[in-house]
């Protein structure tokens, strides 16, 4: 396969995950917006990597792999506090919770 296609397919999940991020206000799709994202900067990573023959793109791809954890611990957190004190995980009430 050639390196154009993964970075067309990257591309494609990286728009999604921007565009899920801008129109959703459901905390969870927010959240999962985010996920695509990362899993598009992933996809780059290995695949220049693939492409020099080196393995650091996999490498840098686990980092982007734990931070997409630790990310999503703290994410999931954030949004049952604001389920807990809202009933609603609506991000368009968020502004509502400022001291």
């Amino acid at each position: 396969m050639l390196l154009n296609q993964f970075l067309l397919l990257a591309a494609v999940l990286f728009c999604l995950g921007v565009y899920g991020v801008i129109t959703r206000k459901n905390g969870v799709m927010v959240l999962m917006s985010i996920e695509m994202i990362l899993n598009a900067v992933n996809i780059n990573l290995v695949a220049f990597g693939a492409f020099n023959g080196t393995p650091i793109g996999s490498v840098f791809a686990l980092f982007v792999i734990a931070v997409a954890a630790a990310e999503v611990g703290i994410g999931l957190a954030i949004v049952l506090l604001i389920y807990r004190n809202k009933k609603s995980i609506d991000f368009s009430e968020v502004d509502l919770l400022k001291g």
